[in-house]
């Protein structure tokens, strides 16, 4: 491919987004810039602290139940009070949790604020993604959501490998660096961002439609198998903030070493995104989720045969190859399966799945390191990355079957990355897809809901 294909793809792939997305892609990359209490949580109580792995587990557990605890009520502050007071309350709220863990001492004080850390990190997620599904076109949602994850992984891409280095002579750095970084995103949103909640028209006002409650996402059951699905990639997942960086502790690696295999995968992200997010507009999704949950499941397993930086970054690359492939593609699914007014619950029920992930992956990780070693773990990841696999596979086949084009209609590429049924159990008035007639630039600020 010429340098001109490759700037024509370029400028391809960022063409035509609003300028608010901009500016809330800027706040996150800023804020991922300052990653380091996920990423690097495990080494420091485990190596710089001397605490055991089952205690490590429990502390990054606490930090994950935190963001189980917030994502349910985070989706209602998002539709109730807004996107952006909720994104500032907890951006602010983590810049100074962020501050304090790097100051506690007793055991007791570390679980306890890592608790407060989950919470606080973990309820921006769903006013960022509903404020995202706001300010951009449907036929534009996968690109949009591919250039937000590539900001993610260019902040931890560069944030991981400088702060696996600065770990090596003061944790508390990281610590205070992070909860700069997230004030300065804060600032950001509440300078450059204004409110994108959707307003109510006239009709539906007059119709006194009914709210939609936690209840109606729960009784939604395609939506609640994509959160399920969700839940079991990202436990895959979160193995390479838990279990890789336990397993090569163990092994005897360094932080140093850890910074610079987890950085492939920024990296790679990085590099392979934005081209990549070009053939997934045009693929079949079904297809690309069962591909992408395979290559997660067993690109972890490949670890239990590495045995040096090199062929650890080997196994890193094939399991960052799914991220590139599924969080697009899943995302975007999870966007237009969202009701208008209801986007902020249905983004904090996603949110959720992967907070139960956070939860659940670093005691299995733990449990199953310190009992049987971490060749078991890898074995049982790959095994859930079949699971997952399947259940992709099912699902994109009842979406498809429930599809209902009208006679001679064509499927864009687009529509095709993320397919949305006809009816949707329990919320069919709620859940059509939204219409292209949806703004490409911020929609008037709606008065708060009782």
């Amino acid at each position: 491919m010429s340098v001109a294909s490759l700037r024509r793809a370029a400028r391809e792939s960022v063409a035509g987004l609003p300028r608010e997305f901009w500016w809330l892609w800027t706040s996150t990359l800023v804020n991922r810039l300052g990653a380091f209490v996920a990423t690097f949580m495990t080494l420091y109580l485990t190596v710089d602290r001397g605490y055991s792995a089952s205690f490590a587990g429990l502390v990054v557990a606490l930090h994950g139940l935190g963001g189980v605890v917030s994502s349910l009520g985070a989706g209602v502050m998002t539709d109730r009070l807004g996107r952006r007071p909720t994104m500032l309350a907890a951006q602010a709220s983590t810049a100074f949790s962020v501050a304090l863990l790097g100051f506690m001492e007793h055991p007791a004080a570390i679980a306890a604020v890592a608790l407060l850390v989950g919470m606080t990190s973990n309820a921006s997620r769903p006013a960022v993604q509903a404020m995202m599904a706001d300010i951009v076109r449907p036929e534009d949602r996968v690109r949009a959501f591919a250039l937000n994850y590539w900001a993610i992984n260019l902040g931890f891409a560069v944030s991981a490998t400088v702060a696996g280095f600065v770990a090596e002579y003061s944790y508390l750095a990281g610590f205070l660096g992070e909860a700069a970084l997230t004030l300065l995103c804060a600032v950001l949103v509440y300078v450059k961002l204004p409110e994108s909640r959707p307003e109510r028209t006239a009709a539906e006002r007059a119709a006194a439609e009914p709210e939609t409650g936690l209840g109606t996402v729960l009784r939604d059951r395609r939506f609640m198998g994509v959160v399920g699905l969700s839940f079991l990639i990202s436990l895959i997942f979160t193995q390479g903030s838990f279990g890789l960086p336990l397993a090569m502790g163990t092994g005897g690696f360094s932080t140093g070493d850890y910074g610079l295999v987890i950085a492939v995968n920024g990296v790679l992200i990085v590099l392979l995104q934005l081209p990549v997010t070009r053939f997934i507009e045009k693929g079949d999704p079904q297809k690309l989720l069962v591909v992408s949950a395979l290559l997660a499941g067993y690109g972890f397993g490949l670890t239990a045969f590495a045995g040096s930086v090199w062929s650890m970054g080997l196994s890193v690359l094939v399991w960052t190859l799914a991220e590139i492939i599924n969080s697009p593609t899943q995302m975007g699914l999870v966007a237009r399966l969202s009701p208008l007014h209801g986007r902020g619950r249905y983004q904090g029920m996603y949110t959720m799945s992967w907070a139960v992930a956070s939860l659940v992956a670093p005691l299995m990780a733990g449990f199953m390191i310190d009992r049987w070693g971490a060749d078991w773990l890898w074995a049982a990841v790959a095994a859930l990355g079949t699971v997952a696999a399947a259940g992709y596979w099912l699902l994109m086949r009842s979406l498809a079957d429930s599809e209902e084009p009208a006679s001679g209609s064509v499927v864009t590429a687009s529509a095709a990355a993320v397919p949305a049924p006809a009816t949707v159990t329990a919320v069919a008035p709620a859940v059509a897809p939204v219409s292209a007639a949806t703004p490409d630039s911020v929609p008037a600020p709606a008065v708060a809901e009782a």
